[in-house]
């Protein structure tokens, strides 16, 4: 997955983060960690594997993308999608019956041993383990995966890691011939992690990409994103470049080590450069090879109409809550630095109107705290907007514009470069109008849009709208990301350019707090205090569709992320 502006989702994402401040620059979760001095998992080295509903067949995945990053130093790449049909991590996500993701041993034999400060985790691989030319996985070649993560020529990757291994500032990547300390591979099997603080999350964060194993000898930065050595069910056996990459079985891929994964189909064809409306209109009529498909973007809005009517009903998965759909307030701008302000903004936007934008309910439930719900340590209060009507509550906003006496000057509504988000912006433009707020809509290119709004130390702009999806089940990431002050600027995704003391203490003591039930009551405590300030408008939690053909089988969303489960989709003979 990338990176994505307005129209469709940013995935939290930490590429570079100041060292100040270190628990309050990072994203986690403290779901299935374990205390201090326990393992949070089932006997060492056993697994239950993720059988298929069904085996052999060609699977075939239609995607926006030109190409598929197979590199795990750069792929952005969520764990039951693309990369890990290819490649294993120490850890992997498992969906349990009920849509609940937790995390599972992948390489390694449980999801960590924790020291009693927080600080050291150790992992040992699972006996058998092999890259697909036969050779065995050590853990000397997870600790040169993770290093050549840092390399500047293989930058791009979720970086999370990066903030919290000790001395990881001041390192460079392997290809100078240093290492990594603070990655210790202390036999073939065993490997050591110290980190800088305390961080009950670090079983999750091991199942990025960066956490896979990669053999020193065959790595090729030029070459190795087209053409990796897998650890998974399927190795990139041909790709014609911007058309299609083919994955046939990997033989040396043990699946009773491997509770995540299915692998039902013999190959997978990931298909390139399908326009999504097209995508969507082949797997409506669902011929051919396409029975065997899948879409790997959202369907479209126009389509979503379109699908409800027609036999391809049944063949619409549409997931539960996800990304939290947002306008943020820019709180340092003149006027916009009284809360009665943002209040008022709060209370006029026609929510309801913004929903119909982007395809009405089936597009997402609405939305007044900022973690959203299936996200450990969500709590429902008495928010700002619980009770509001989602058409907006316009006369009381005008109450609080006249007691914060606004000047009435025109709030500059800055946007992505795209229909959709045009549509978007028109209903929030609508709203507040109502209330006597003037609105004029800067539509910019996404590049201008994102220097305008995550770079410098001030905005021209006041409004702007986004959408947050963490990159795993986590309170932190719908909090530290958008609301800790080390996130403003500097390519920080803070573009309210909140500030508060209190809140940044909260963020803090949180993430350094390794018991799942006092962390999530601690990220409550955020959510709420945040939430009273109003540096952002709670718009939707969006609902992602997506089709699929009349021959796939197994194929599901989760309650987290909001996208297909690829691991465990298989197609019927």
């Amino acid at each position: 997955m990338a990176l994505h502006h307005t129209s469709l989702t940013r995935r939290a994402l930490v590429l570079s983060i100041p060292l100040a401040g270190l628990a309050t620059a990072l994203v986690g979760c403290n779901a299935n960690n374990p205390k201090p001095g326990a393992t949070s998992s089932s006997a060492a080295g056993s697994a239950t594997s993720a059988a298929p509903a069904s085996k052999g067949g060609t699977l075939r995945i239609l995607t926006s993308s030109s190409a598929v990053n197979w590199d795990p130093a750069i792929s952005q790449s969520l764990a039951i999608t693309s990369l890990g049909l290819v490649q294993r991590r120490l850890t992997a996500w498992k969906v349990g019956s009920d849509g609940v993701t937790k995390v599972v041993p992948d390489l390694a034999t449980d999801t960590g041993q924790v020291s009693a400060d927080g600080k050291t985790w150790t992992f040992t691989l699972k006996d058998g383990l092999a890259f697909e030319d036969g050779n065995p996985i050590t853990a000397a070649d997870v600790k040169y995966s993770v290093e050549r993560s840092f390399a500047p020529q293989l930058s791009g990757g979720l970086g999370y890691h990066k903030a919290l291994l000790v001395g990881a500032s001041d390192y460079s990547g392997p290809y100078d011939g240093k290492q990594l300390a603070s990655v210790e591979a202390k036999d073939d099997k065993t490997l050591v992690f110290h980190l800088n603080s305390a961080y009950g999350d670090w079983p999750w964060i091991v199942s990025m990409p960066a956490f896979s194993a990669v053999p020193k000898a065959k790595d090729n930065v030029k070459t190795y994103t087209t053409t990796p050595v897998a650890t998974g069910p399927y190795r990139v056996s041909k790709t014609v470049e911007g058309t299609s990459i083919t994955l046939e079985r990997n033989e040396h891929w043990d699946p009773k080590t491997d509770e995540a994964r299915g692998g039902g189909p013999d190959s997978i064809i990931f298909q390139l450069g399908q326009d999504a409306t097209v995508a969507a209109q082949r797997l409506i009529a669902d011929s051919g090879d396409d029975q065997f498909a899948f879409g790997a973007s959202f369907v479209p809005a126009a389509q979503l109409a379109q699908v409800q009517t027609s036999a391809a009903k049944d063949r619409l998965v549409t997931s539960g809550p996800g990304a939290l759909a947002y306008l943020a307030i820019n709180t340092q701008a003149k006027g916009l630095d009284d809360v009665k302000v943002r209040k008022a903004i709060s209370l006029a936007v026609d929510r309801n109107a913004y929903r119909v934008a982007v395809g009405g309910e089936i597009a997402g439930e609405f939305a007044d705290t900022l973690i959203t719900p299936g996200i450990p340590g969500r709590k429902q209060y008495a928010s700002l907007l619980k009770d509001v009507a989602p058409a907006g509550d316009p006369e009381q906003a005008k109450k609080l514009l006249a007691e914060a006496k606004w000047s009435g000057r025109t709030l500059k509504f800055a946007i992505a470069d795209d229909a959709v988000s045009s549509a978007k912006a028109e209903a929030i433009q609508q709203g507040l109008k109502r209330a006597g707020l003037t609105v004029t809509i800067v539509p910019l290119a996404d590049d201008v849009l994102t220097e305008a709004t995550t770079q410098g130390d001030g905005s021209k702009y006041d409004l702007t709208l986004s959408s947050w999806q963490p990159d795993f089940p986590s309170a932190n990431g719908n909090i530290q990301p958008l609301f800790a002050s080390d996130q403003i600027g500097k390519g920080g995704y803070n573009i309210s350019r909140y500030s508060n003391p209190k809140a940044d203490e909260l963020i803090k003591k949180a993430t350094e707090t390794t018991d799942p039930k006092e962390s999530g009551a601690i990220w409550a405590q955020a959510d709420e205090l945040i939430n009273a300030d109003a540096p952002v408008v709670p718009l939707i939690y969006t609902k992602n569709s997506f089709l699929h053909g009349s021959k796939v089988v197994g194929f599901a969303i989760p309650a987290f992320p909001a996208y297909p489960n690829y691991l465990t989709v298989s197609v019927a003979k």
